[in-house]
């Protein structure tokens, strides 16, 4: 027996290995399976020149073995196995990788190597007190014995071994009140890592179980044990199109990702060249019941040459489709020792941003072939495309606005900004839009009625960040988007624009009458031409509307945001020689209905009324 030291510095590397590098405890099977499965990758890349090697494809397997007496767990394969010099260099070296040098010896071939660090196999050591492995190198004689306690060092000795391949056996700790490392003992529990983390290596992972079975009479069942086939080995995502059934590719979106119903879209890539991946993408044909708060993580699935890497890379999704569900597999990415988590590179950039443009292009290609299916989509989905030009200053609003879609007053169906200002007429000088809570109270606007009986088009506003995202665009197609109930509205009322204009002017004591008499509650009264039956309306000035107030107020905190709004008295209504009457004749009675038309225009306006006793005391003291 030769009993070493590990060279320099791994002491401290082995102690950061296993309490400061890993996050999370159950890597250590990922880990321990990959470098198996390297193993069997060498050994069946040297059969394909070595006439010695007789295994076929289906011989290589990986197993596992747990025993609930001895407290051991084992992990054996048939591949190419280790000589002494291989375990002394590549175990007792922390961070040395047979794996990497070679893959580095074969770079021209096409060779996919998983562990590529030479920490991955140390991982074992933050579940077990102590860790035996037994190889054979394919082709030797002998096999040969490596075991560690930890960072106090290895004993290395010739040992008994039938066949080649190497056998790992982790001698696990004892339980604490922290942490159950028993679990890494019962079937259930090592057959959910391998699913979770090594579902798609290519090669079998066996594992032994408990099971019943019929027995020779009716209704019995006995003991039996059972060898099972743990990973599916072959990733969907890897498979031709062709090859590949829609109830294939719903099966596994409702299984990887725990929804029962089928995904609105699939999207299946394989990219080549400056990123290199496979890319499996689903949108979901509804919102998951936390999608809108802060809950919700956004992210796809990585993986590396089939491995799990992490659950949810924010990185590879932008926030406006955080909506998709999926998963990319690269070997290229540059990942850190652990490989739970990214570097930070150009590479993973460019996979980014390529998943983004094919996102957007099957989300194109839904809208103008399957317009149905894509406004299903939209009415689940559409207030995230909608933050997406809103947030960041508007750097994704040209990305997104072809994808929007908003109710039009023309027939109250869905229509693209290209199809609004498409059918407009070529008088109209702009995209006019309101909003409200519903489409009904919308269109009981007395502005919105005013515009539509010119002939032109309203868009209806019903989500809290639609005028955000409008003022963002700031204009499409060389239209400004106006607000009708805005005082930058600019239809043409004839010629009666400059009769209002003489009017506010020679009855400015009456509306600043009305406006003293309102206090706060306006900033502004005046006449207006712009209503067609409606005695009043509320409108704003400046680029607060009522609309964005409210939905600023909704945020939690102070909001000191307040619209200015403003009474608009309808010139061509009997209500404004009535208020003329009461500002010769009666005063008091002016002040009373003054509250009452202010009340009716913010009812109107789907408001609430600031103070409804009042509003009540005034209407009563009118009909008594």
């Amino acid at each position: 027996m030769r009993r070493k030291q590990f060279k320099a510095e791994s002491k401290k590397l082995l102690d950061m290995m296993v309490n400061s590098i890993y996050t999370n405890k159950e890597i250590f099977l990922r880990e321990l399976i990959s470098n198996a499965s390297d193993a069997l990758d060498k050994l069946y890349f040297r059969s394909l020149t070595d006439n010695t090697v007789l295994l076929r494809k289906e011989d290589y397997e990986i197993r596992l073995t747990p025993d609930k007496d001895a407290r051991t767990l084992k992990i054996t394969d048939n591949g190419c196995g280790m000589t002494a010099l291989d375990l002394e260099q590549n175990l007792g070296t922390i961070a040395k990788s047979g794996s990497l040098d070679f893959k580095n010896q074969n770079s021209e071939a096409d060779v996919e190597i998983i562990g590529q660090f030479g920490v991955g196999f140390y991982s074992a050591f933050m579940v077990s007190r102590a860790v035996t492995v037994k190889s054979r190198a394919f082709g030797a004689d002998e096999a040969w014995c490596w075991h560690s306690e930890g960072a106090d060092g290895y004993t290395l000795e010739q040992c008994e071994k039938d066949g080649f391949g190497t056998e790992i056996i982790l001698e696990l700790k004892e339980d604490t009140e922290n942490e159950d490392y028993s679990r890494y003992l019962e079937s259930y529990t090592l057959t959910s890592l391998v699913k979770k983390y090594s579902d798609y290596i290519r090669y079998p992972v066996k594992m032994t179980v408990d099971t019943r079975v019929p027995g020779e009479k009716e209704g019995e069942y006995v003991d039996a044990k059972e060898d099972r086939t743990l990973n599916s080995m072959v990733p969907l995502w890897r498979k031709s199109k062709s090859e590949i059934t829609p109830e294939e590719y719903n099966a596994f979106y409702k299984d990887k990702f725990f929804d029962y119903s089928d995904p609105l879209a699939v999207i299946h890539s394989k990219t080549e060249g400056q990123a290199t991946y496979d890319a499996l993408m689903y949108v979901p044909s509804r919102a998951p019941y936390d999608y809108y708060s802060k809950n919700y993580e956004k992210g796809l699935a990585l993986y590396s040459n089939g491995v799990l890497i992490t659950e949810k890379c924010a990185d590879l999704l932008p926030d406006h489709f955080s909506f998709v569900k999926g998963l990319v597999d690269s070997a290229d990415l540059s990942l850190n020792v652990s490989r739970e988590m990214l570097q930070q590179d150009s590479q993973l950039r460019l996979i980014a941003k390529t998943v983004e443009k094919k996102i957007k292009n099957e989300l194109t290609s839904m809208l103008s072939k399957d317009r149905e299916k894509y406004e299903e989509f939209f009415k689940q989905f559409g207030i995230q495309l909608k933050f997406g030009v809103y947030s960041d200053y508007g750097l994704h609003k040209d990305e997104l606005k072809e994808l929007l879609l908003f109710i039009s007053s023309a027939d109250k169906k869905y229509v693209t900004l290209a199809e609004y200002t498409a059918a407009m007429p070529e008088d109209q000088k702009s995209i006019y839009y309101a909003g409200g809570e519903s489409t009904a109270l919308i269109e009981a606007l007395p502005r919105v009625e005013a515009v539509k009986s010119k002939g032109f088009n309203v868009l209806y506003l019903t989500d809290a960040v639609d005028e955000f995202a409008l003022m963002t665009l700031g204009e499409y197609s060389g239209k400004k988007f106006v607000n009708v109930c805005g005082d930058s509205l600019d239809i043409d009322m004839g010629e009666t624009g400059d009769e209002v204009k003489k009017l506010n002017e020679e009855k400015s004591e009456l509306l600043g009458f009305i406006s003293e008499s309102l206090g706060d509650s306006v900033a502004a009264v005046r006449f207006t031409d712009k209503l067609a039956s409606h005695p009043v309306c509320l409108t704003t000035e400046g680029a607060v509307s009522v609309e964005m107030e409210k939905a600023l107020n909704a945020v939690p905190g102070d909001s000191s945001v307040k619209a200015r709004t403003v009474l608009e008295i309808n010139s061509a209504h009997p209500v404004k020689e009535k208020l003329i009457e009461l500002y010769d004749n009666d005063r008091d009675t002016l002040k009373s209905l003054s509250v009452v038309l202010l009340g009716e225009a913010r009812l109107i306006g789907g408001l609430t009324l600031d103070d409804p006793s009042a509003f009540a005391k005034e209407l009563n003291s009118l009909i008594l």
